[in-house]
């Protein structure tokens, strides 16, 4: 009988519409040929550095119909970088280790010949450590905020967008009812994919991103001339890493075990400079917050979850480590590890998507 190859698949980082997707599509295709067996690590690399550790095999029925389904079936995890992984000490207070080469030792160990690493940018520096130490290792990008520069997209995106905007336009009934300004806080850390894309598909008036920090004064001004011209109210859309020109994001301390501070708050920090800055309108707030990242996958991330599944396990297949898939030009290819974490996806200020939001008489506050 012959000797099956076995591959490891994984999800880290944020959860994201389309991971089941990516994951069926991997199994879809190792199972054509015959020769690969895909099993799944649970929440990232914890199920290969956690004792007793967590790794099931992806057969056709767990795998079913889950392409529809929100999350990560594998689980998810933004405490296991194995890089710097969190120990929690006695006195409450976390150290850090590097447990790479411990977990490349285990996972080859364990008999597997390949590695499908689903994540952002944190996850695919990581995917580029672990391949210059040995581990044979392909990348898929995830990410909502579709903030890696190496694909011209990330699944999970428009699904992001398509919430974001859903809510949007429930928040413009109410404020016209109202006469009052509504305030609507999306995801984006560092970069303004969401907000934009969810200002320009729903009308805002005013977009604030973290690309081009803000002067309140500006943002009053343009709240005025709406109230002036009749109509009485206004729809903000602010991504959670937006600032002022003289100010900083609004961030609490992260878990204990996190890379990251928490954002979010921004959109009440937004009501009180308005209102400081002589706003006279009603202000409400709302966050997204999760909602974003939850539910059904619209059915281009669906699809584009799945081309990456497929051509993911043909780089295992053909024996090309060392790369992630990318979307480039509308086809599925794949990039370096070094290109795919070389440079982040920001909003340029000066892109055709910038200027013909403004040209809708969108405002970013500068």
């Amino acid at each position: 009988m012959e000797h099956k190859k076995k591959v490891l698949v994984l999800t880290g980082g944020g959860d994201c519409p389309g991971l089941n997707a990516v994951i069926r599509g991997i199994t879809k295709r190792a199972r054509k040929e015959k020769t690969w067996e895909v099993y799944g690590s649970i929440e990232a690399f914890n199920g290969v550095l956690n004792e007793p550790q967590q790794i099931i095999k992806l057969t056709s029925r767990k795998t079913a119909g889950i392409h529809v389904k929100g999350g990560t079936i594998l689980k998810t995890t933004n405490k296991g970088n194995p890089l710097k992984f969190p120990i929690l000490l006695k006195d409450g207070s976390v150290q850090e280790l590097d447990r790479s080469e411990e977990l490349v030792r285990k996972i080859k160990d364990l008999g597997f010949d390949a590695v499908i690493n689903i994540g952002g940018d944190g996850s695919q520096k990581i995917s580029k450590v672990l391949s210059q130490k040995g581990l044979n290792i392909v990348g898929v990008p995830k990410t909502i905020d579709n903030d890696l520069s190496a694909t011209d997209m990330t699944f999970g995106f428009q699904t992001a967008v398509q919430i974001a905007t859903d809510s949007f336009d429930k928040l413009v009934t109410t404020a016209e009812s109202h006469h009052r300004v509504m305030i609507m806080e999306v995801m984006g850390r560092d970069a303004g994919w969401i907000a934009i894309h969810t200002a320009i598909a729903g009308g805002a008036e005013i977009c604030l991103i973290p690309e081009i920090p803000y002067d309140i004064n500006k943002v009053v001004k343009r709240i005025a001339a709406r109230y002036k011209e009749g109509k009485g109210f206004a729809n903000i859309v602010i991504a959670e890493g937006a600032k002022p020109k003289d100010g900083t994001i609004v961030a609490r301390e992260g878990e204990k075990g996190s890379e990251h501070v928490r954002l979010g708050g921004v959109a009440f920090q937004l009501s009180k400079q308005l209102k400081d800055a002589g706003c006279p309108a009603e202000i409400r707030e709302t966050v997204l917050g999760h909602t974003q990242r939850g539910g059904t996958p619209v059915a281009f991330d669906r699809v584009l979850a799945s081309l990456f599944g497929v051509k993911a396990m043909e780089l295992v297949i053909n024996g090309e480590f060392g790369k992630m898939v990318a979307l480039k030009n509308n086809s599925i290819s794949y990039v370096s590890f070094e290109e795919a974490t070389r440079e982040y996806n920001f909003v340029n200020k000066d892109s055709f998507l910038v200027k013909a939001a403004k040209g809708l008489g969108i405002t970013f506050g500068d």
